[in-house]
């Protein structure tokens, strides 16, 4: 297949492209070659390349700063995505848009399936939320992937934060009241391979696998743990580190449509995270 990536600088796209170069014609492109807020842009690159599918990793991923940058997040993660739809449906192209576990509220104590309904609790979910929709509303042909939790090689993350502390500091407070499921990218872009292969059209969930508890602190402590690293980790609740965008207690994305839909096996939690720390050469004793 020929295959455009938009956001090929990110951290889910610096792993995903490599991939898709192995078995397809696949073009990256970063900001400054497609941005996808500038509408005649999109159109441009979508009608110049003709993809048989349009991957799309560009998006306002900071939590936090998309509180106070609304209108920054809405552009890109709505009104970009939705440029990018209409391009597709001008041109038939099928298309895959990355989203996020924060469409959910968290007040669930059961894994989402693709079948809940959508409540974002912050800005950055409503903004992706927003993207879902255009997806859905403009295009025939299309792929909406929600991950959760992402961590890779490139770029900031969660796993390279508690390693840096963990040299940093002797101690560590970590939110013990948040439930959700870790995603090595180099795994959720395996998945994202088969799905677009498979031609089966629709929603999926796609993480690696939990027993539904495990926590931001119960995944500090076995980073830690495996990176050889004595520094302490104390467990706090959410009121304890307020944050400026809410986070859903429980957010565990369920994976069973993904798995009978296009034969996903999952990966353990745990076995993603030992790869990836042998793989980025963090782990000084594992055995």
């Amino acid at each position: 297949m020929r295959i455009l990536v938009s956001g090929s600088e990110g951290m889910l796209a610096s792993d995903l492209i490599p991939l898709l170069r192995q078995h397809h014609h696949c073009y990256g492109a970063s900001r400054a070659e497609l941005d996808i807020t500038d509408v005649a842009g999109v159109f441009k690159a979508v009608e110049g390349y003709r993809p048989d599918v349009l991957i799309n990793c560009a998006a306002f991923t900071n939590v936090d700063l998309a509180q106070s940058q609304q209108r920054e997040a809405m552009l890109v993660n709505g009104i970009g995505v939705q440029n990018l739809a209409l391009a597709c449906a001008q041109y038939d192209v099928p298309l895959c848009q990355i989203s996020t576990d924060y469409v959910f509220d968290g007040s669930k104590t059961t894994p989402y399936t693709p079948f809940d309904t959508p409540r974002p609790i912050n800005y950055y979910g409503e903004s992706k939320l927003a993207g879902e929709w255009y997806v859905k509303w403009l295009c025939r042909r299309f792929y909406i992937v929600r991950t959760s939790w992402l961590y890779g090689e490139h770029g900031n993350n969660f796993v390279k934060t508690i390693l840096r502390l963990g040299q940093e500091r002797s101690e560590l407070r970590v939110v013990d009241d948040q439930v959700g499921s870790p995603t090595w990218t180099v795994t959720l872009a395996l998945a994202i391979k088969m799905i677009i292969e498979s031609g089966r059209y629709g929603i999926y969930h796609v993480t690696n696998e939990t027993d539904g508890r495990l926590t931001w602190y119960g995944f500090a402590c076995e980073i830690l743990r495996r990176a050889g690293c004595s520094t302490r980790v104390v467990p706090i609740t959410t009121a304890e580190y307020p944050r400026p965008a809410a986070r859903p207690p429980y957010s565990v994305l369920d994976m069973t449509t993904t798995v009978l839909s296009v034969g996903l096996e999952p990966v353990k939690w745990n076995k993603a995270l030992t790869w990836y720390l042998k793989r980025g050469g963090f782990l000084r004793c594992y055995e």
